[in-house]
């Protein structure tokens, strides 16, 4: 019995080994199939290499307009960030918010409130009285400028070009020809034989200067009644004999019932519309 088992023993272990070995073969073949290419499998030759383009050949261009001769989206979207980065300098240069916000400070401070109003309101209030004034000539610069450039009828030159025209018709009406005169002769040029010859450069500092002269002549005759009540309230403060008292303490409540009986904003804000020429 212990023959046989030994025996059979040795027959299993020697199928073992014969199966190990049949699978070896058989892992070494796929690994030769595997690793040494065939016939079908062909070696590429390498592309040899492209000479450069030459310039203005087939290189990289940037498209201004887009399909049927309208400006291209990417340009658009530079124009409009160019646009907000120089709008603050236009908006004090070519409108009428230096003057109206000139005036509203001085109204501010004839009553004696140097931070009431504060600046944001005040600067809201003119924001919105400038483009109530300006809305004819931005309705024009619309119309003539940007909706033809948008549709591509015309090019970013002569969109300047004929935006700019309102804005020149604007500033020239509300401007003083002493001003003019005044820039042209610092500036070295020849006199223009019309008011159409007249250079940007020139009449935009020319227009803020005579804004400027018809603010600080509306605040003039704004602080003449206030500075009565305070020549009057002083002096009777004095004739009292109550010299400790301050003045402006007695004052501003007159000066703000004044300011409210009268209705001086609406006097103050119609004599500034009404002060403009080819505006609103």
């Amino acid at each position: 019995m212990t023959l046989l088992s030994r025996g059979a023993v040795e027959r299993r272990a020697s199928r073992i080994r014969v199966g190990v070995i049949a699978l070896l073969v058989v892992m070494i073949a796929i690994a030769i199939v595997l690793v040494v290419p065939t016939g079908a499998h062909a070696v590429v030759e390498p592309t040899p290499p492209v000479d450069p383009t030459a310039p203005g050949g087939d290189g990289l261009s940037v498209e201004i307009n887009g399909p049927n001769g309208a400006p291209s989206s990417a340009i658009v979207t530079l124009v409009g960030i160019t646009l907000l980065s120089v709008a603050p300098a236009l908006l004090l240069m070519m409108t009428s918010f230096t003057k109206i916000f000139v005036v509203l400070a001085m109204v501010r401070n004839a009553l004696g409130l140097p931070s009431i109003p504060p600046n944001q309101v005040l600067a809201g209030l003119a924001l919105f009285l400038s483009l109530f004034i300006m809305a004819p000539v931005l309705t024009d610069v619309n119309e003539l400028a940007v909706q033809p450039y948008l549709n591509g009828e015309i090019d970013v030159t002569q969109a300047f070009d004929l935006a700019s025209g309102p804005l020149r018709t604007f500033m020239l009406a509300n401007t003083r020809e002493e001003d003019l005169a005044l820039l042209t002769r610092v500036s070295g040029a020849e006199n223009p034989e019309s008011p159409d010859d007249v250079p940007m450069l020139t009449l935009i500092p020319s227009f803020m200067i005579s804004e400027l002269r018809a603010a600080f002549i509306i605040g003039f005759v704004i602080f003449v009644p206030f500075l009565v009540i305070d020549l009057v309230v002083s002096s009777a403060l004095m004739s009292m004999g109550m010299m400790m008292l301050p003045p402006v303490m007695i004052s501003l409540p007159f000066k703000i019932l004044l300011f409210v009986l009268v209705d001086g904003w609406a006097l103050v804000i119609t004599s500034l519309v009404s002060s403009y020429q080819g505006g609103g």
